[in-house]
């Protein structure tokens, strides 16, 4: 039976092996006999030939690896200064309208206290709201609720520590109104649309023969005692519609969105009479133009 014998070109392969490991011990010992200054020759004559590929490509992970890191610091950091910039955007809003309602308040004298919107945010509660004042403070009964660019709503029922109020968008709301310069007089109602968002002011009862310019200011006549002469309610934005040849009624942009009152004053009892000096020009400006201060302020 013939012996089992490796292949040559295998046998030549480990002999080549052999005397390489072999030629690398030896050297291995060398080096390790040698001079030092040598030592140190050797190696930096092979970090500047046959190693700086890989030397190279190290420097280049580590440097990577490193970069990684101050990237999501700075990230981190980044998103930290949004989330801080967002919320000091937020303050300084609310710090602007608790700061003009304190000067409508100032300029109201003893006939306004603040108070916040508390929403209850059950379907069906939309145009109500709750305010942490009752008769205990003097509010009352139909009292009327603004803010720093004109009417929200009234008090609806009063107890001795709370309050619940209606604001423009409830079916029931009605306010008699005048033009600001007192020549047209109507009752200004809210009219329901398919949705929510839909919802209009309109002031309805006007002559026919009485042409209102758009942009009018429509204020509170102070007719019927609930509501005190001056609260701006909207502007004339076109007309709603004709009856026949005596009657128009004009749709009018809110000077105040309900949803977006979170801070108002409560008139106590007894209110004044009128109010057109209390509210200055640069606080009668309209839901479209409030939401332009707070993109561009």
């Amino acid at each position: 039976m013939v012996a089992f014998r490796p292949e040559p070109e295998y046998a030549e392969g480990q002999r080549r092996q052999n005397i390489l490991a072999i030629l690398f011990c030896i050297l291995a010992l060398v080096t390790a006999y040698i001079p030092a200054d040598m030592q140190q020759s050797i190696a930096w004559s092979m970090r500047v030939t046959a190693l700086r590929p890989f030397i190279v490509t190290q420097q280049w992970v580590a440097a990577a690896k490193e970069n990684a890191a101050e990237a999501g610091i700075l990230r981190a950091q980044l998103d930290s200064l949004t989330a801080s910039v967002s919320s000091q955007a937020d303050l300084l809003d609310e710090n602007r309208i608790l700061r003009d309602l304190l000067d409508l308040a100032e300029r109201g004298e003893a006939y306004f206290l603040p108070a916040t919107v508390l929403r209850s945010g059950i379907p069906g509660s939309e145009s109500t709201f709750f305010l942490e004042l009752g008769s205990g403070d003097g509010i009352e009964n139909g009292a009327p609720v603004v803010n720093r660019h004109g009417l929200v709503g009234r008090i609806l029922e009063v107890r001795q520590e709370i309050s619940v109020g209606m604001d423009w968008t409830h079916p029931d709301f009605r306010v008699s109104a005048m033009l600001q310069d007192g020549r047209t007089y109507g009752i200004v109602e809210n009219r329901r649309g398919a949705f929510r968002e839909e919802d209009r002011l309109v002031l309805n009862g006007t002559a026919y023969y009485e042409t209102v310019p758009d942009d009018t200011l429509v204020v509170t006549s102070g007719l019927g005692g609930l509501f005190p002469r001056g609260i701006p309610i909207g502007r004339i934005a076109g007309i709603e519609e004709v009856q026949g040849q005596w009657r128009k009624a004009y749709r009018l942009q809110p000077m105040v969105e309900p949803g977006s009152a979170t801070h108002v004053i409560v008139f106590t009892n007894p209110s004044p009479k009128n109010l057109y000096q209390l509210w200055s020009d640069d606080s009668s400006s309209t839901v479209e133009e409030e939401i332009a201060e707070r993109r561009d302020p």
